[in-house]
């Protein structure tokens, strides 16, 4: 495999800074004293370097892949302002539970070149979920970079920990139907040439959404660990103690585990051509 030092600066984000980024918007209260959270994404194309030396011309929320991480907490009103300054149609459509007319497809709320829309749902259900672009073509609103994290916490909230966020993509930089860089927070190897320090003995809960084009099916596997899996992350109680998971594109999951001694531990796709195209991290624990 070949690792180097992407020129984060340049891309104006940071992977490292994307799995602890959470944006919880701008917030008020309304009449009744419900959270109300507001946002405003705008989309611009981008050439960003996924590799060292090696750029792809995206398509992107704010500036960068994956977009923004939204959060919030179940039941709050989430608005969201879609500001298009390309020359393409797109929208934002939600996973999660939401009227016909925010649903962000075509038809409602699609929004054309120069326009702008206004999205306006509920935080529903608690749970690890995704957003994404759901204009025509899909496959290509999708592989250019136009998609991110919402999470939505439980009004109870969860026990203390660690979180990160991690969204398996990829990249057909030549466009012929076949990915040639696999990555989680868009960089290839980003987290193996610089590994993500832990603690040891503390709980690290991680959110992990798989939106890779053109591949059915993605997968995480940690080294010398197991981890309590939430599926969807919408149950307090752990579904599976295991330690790979194997993902269909939108799915999305909750892990949560704790490394009681340190050293370092590889986490990575399970898809061998996968890593070695670029999904390979490595977690420092302290």
């Amino acid at each position: 495999m070949t690792m180097g030092e992407v020129d984060h600066a340049r891309n104006g984000f940071d992977p490292h800074e994307i799995l602890t980024d959470f944006d919880y918007g701008e917030v008020s209260k309304d009449a009744s004293g419900r959270t109300v959270r507001e946002y405003e994404f705008i989309v611009e194309n981008k050439e960003i370097e996924i590799a060292p030396g090696l750029f792809y011309p995206a398509w992107t929320y704010n500036g960068r892949v994956p977009g923004p991480t939204i959060r919030a907490t179940e039941g709050d009103l989430l608005r969201v302002r879609l500001v298009n300054s390309t020359d393409h149609l797109h929208t934002i459509h939600w996973h999660s539970i939401h009227p016909a007319a925010m649903d962000g497809i075509p038809g409602a709320g699609e929004v054309g070149p120069g326009e702008e829309f206004t999205y306006e749902i509920d935080a529903k259900p608690f749970g690890t979920h995704l957003y994404h672009c759901h204009s025509v073509p899909l496959k290509m609103h999708i592989q250019r970079g136009l998609y991110g994290a919402l999470i939505i916490d439980p009004k109870e909230g969860r026990p203390d920990a660690n979180e990160m966020v991690v969204v398996m993509n990829s990249f057909d930089t030549d466009f012929d139907g076949e990915n040639e860089i696999y990555a989680v927070n868009t960089v290839a190897f980003a987290y193996a040439v610089r590994p993500i320090k832990i603690n040891a003995g503390e709980l690290q809960r991680m959110h992990v959404v798989n939106i890779t084009e053109h591949d059915p099916v993605n997968s995480l596997h940690i080294h010398g660990n197991f981890f309590n899996l939430y599926r969807t992350g919408t149950s307090l109680v752990p579904h599976e103690f295991t330690d790979t998971i194997s993902m269909g594109q939108a799915e999305r999951h909750m892990i949560e585990f704790t490394y009681d001694t340190p050293g370092n531990f590889m986490f990575h796709a399970h898809q061998t051509e996968f890593v070695e195209l670029g999904w390979m991290s490595f977690f420092e624990v302290e």
